[in-house]
């Protein structure tokens, strides 16, 4: 009996002082706007589109007839993978990429009134090469384009909800 009032004082000590720290688990963000236009057709605007859409709080128009109804303009100004040879070995064959995911925006309203003005946002990794295991390279190439991807999708969506105003 006297162990289950120390556990559950400790318990309640814990959650008191996290409660008192200001900690609070990450949100969705709030959004200045409600509808945004996006004419991104790559799998990082499928997954930014998807990401914008599970908050519930953003419409994404895609239709190019309806960019009237949009409150902002997301123009995508750039979004490429590049893959770069980084190190060879004493015979002149590749060891070491390096994988990089630029993807550059800017944020207006249909009158042209810049939000968020040209910026670039990239990501890179760096992955080793072995010839004797060339699939598994690929998968995990394709992983971490995926992963940049999400890295890419979240800072986006944190600098769309940096925008207080219209």
């Amino acid at each position: 009996m006297q162990r289950r009032a120390f556990l559950s004082l400790t318990a309640t000590a814990a959650a008191l002082s996290l409660s008192g720290c200001g900690f609070a688990l990450r949100k969705a963000p709030n959004f200045a706007f409600t509808t945004l236009f996006s004419a991104i057709n790559s799998q990082l605007g499928v997954e930014l589109r998807r990401s914008l859409q599970s908050t519930r709080k953003v419409e994404v128009i895609t239709d190019p007839r309806r960019i009237n109804e949009a409150q902002v303009i997301l123009d995508v100004l750039g979004d490429q993978r590049e893959k770069v040879v980084l190190s060879l070995n004493a015979a002149g064959q590749v060891r070491e990429f390096q994988l990089r995911l630029r993807f550059r925006f800017r944020l207006r309203t249909p009158a042209g009134k810049e939000l968020i003005p040209d910026t670039e946002i990239l990501q890179q990794r760096d992955i080793s090469f072995n010839e004797s295991a060339v699939l598994a390279k690929e998968a995990e190439e394709a992983l971490l384009y995926r992963d940049m991807q999400g890295d890419v999708v979240q800072q986006i969506l944190r600098r769309l909800a940096a925008v207080t105003e219209l």
